[in-house]
């Protein structure tokens, strides 16, 4: 299955050429931003880690054998992919019991900080991710790809689900689509959670795709559901609301479904995209509502916060950037170049 039937058209036109994606873990650096103030005190351990070439649910078994604790009790704000070097956050569930961190001795694995927390680490608790990228082997127009830089600062990106989500030649995708037609779920939970996030994806993309390809994926529409960029709250738009200033400040933006039991909140055009693309795929439709999965909405844009850029050689283009949790850093990269990801790269998830 192509990147292009995974995600949909892109935005700002065709790649300006072509670049290497993570031929070191260095060339894809994720930082969790956490807002969360730790008390120091409390029954969760919560140990912010630096892990190379590992995806988090490999972390959380190193985690698991190392300090003797089952890993229900282990807990992390988002998956990160394996292929990278990345800092994120875990909580151990460890009520009077004190832990060694230095037992910790593992090559990829390092604990760079530990505070007790009175709660634990809630999935998708972190406030953003901070990237540094460097796409190498860069076969592209410098002035083009400064150009579309500028352009992705000033109006974002479609807010795509990227391709991780859908796993290797979207096995996630078809392996939803057996336990769809089934009518059954994986008795595994990480599994059952997996391939339902990835229908869900699927079904989003293929909206926003829509709106992509008619132009209106970063404008409010009469009968579009509008969301801050942060927020799970939501309103209709009307003729006002579509000359809303927040949505030229990247604050405010459209949405589509999330696929689940209730009514669309959407009217009109958006309405009408949402009806076609669920009449499209009814036995997905149905395995997330029977699952009892509630409607929830996504934004279509993608804001890229402090983007920045610079040429350490001249075939190296490095980026800095920050966004909402959630979203993927290859949804941003595919609107520069065709990405030529290394052999054996597989990236787990979503920042």
């Amino acid at each position: 299955m192509t990147d292009t039937a995974l995600l949909g058209p892109t935005a700002w036109g065709r790649p300006c050429g072509r670049a290497v994606l993570k031929a070191s873990a260095e060339d894809f650096q994720v930082n969790e931003v956490l807002d969360i103030p730790l008390s120091g005190s409390g029954e969760h351990l919560w140990l912010l880690v630096e892990k190379r070439e590992l995806n988090t649910e490999e972390a959380v078994r190193i985690l698991s054998r190392t300090f003797g604790l089952a890993q229900k009790f282990i807990s992390y704000a988002g998956l990160k992919d394996r292929q990278a070097l990345t800092r994120q956050w875990f909580s151990l569930h460890v009520p009077g019991r004190e832990l060694d961190t230095a037992a910790l001795q593992h090559a990829q694995l390092h604990i760079r900080q530990a505070v007790r927390h009175g709660r634990k680490l809630q999935r998708g608790a972190h406030s953003a991710n901070g990237f540094v990228v460097r796409l190498t082997g860069v076969q592209a127009d410098r002035q083009c790809l400064e150009q579309r830089l500028q352009q992705i600062a000033d109006g974002g990106v479609p807010n795509y689900y990227g391709p991780q989500r859908f796993g290797h030649d979207g096995h996630n995708l078809h392996q939803a689509r057996h336990y769809a037609a089934g009518g059954q779920l994986p008795e595994r939970r990480n599994l059952r959670s997996r391939l339902l996030s990835t229908a869900r994806s699927a079904l989003f993309n293929r909206m926003l795709a829509q709106r992509v390809a008619d132009g209106s994926w970063n404008r409010a529409l009469p009968g579009d559901v509008l969301s801050f960029t942060q927020s799970r709250s939501f309103f209709l738009a009307g003729v006002e609301e579509c000359a809303d200033p927040r949505l030229a400040l990247l604050d405010l933006h459209p949405t589509a479904a999330l696929w689940g039991v209730g009514e669309l909140p959407s009217q009109e055009g958006m309405l009408a995209i949402e009806q076609t693309v669920a009449a499209a795929e009814p036995a997905l439709c149905r395995w997330l509502e029977q699952a009892g999965l509630k409607q929830e909405r996504r934004i279509l844009r993608l804001p890229v916060r402090d983007l920045q850029w610079s040429w350490p050689a001249d075939d190296c283009l490095q980026l800095e950037f920050v966004l909402p949790t959630g979203c993927f850093a290859t949804s941003v990269l595919r609107e520069l170049v065709e990405l030529v990801t290394v052999e054996g790269d597989d990236p787990q998830c979503e920042s």
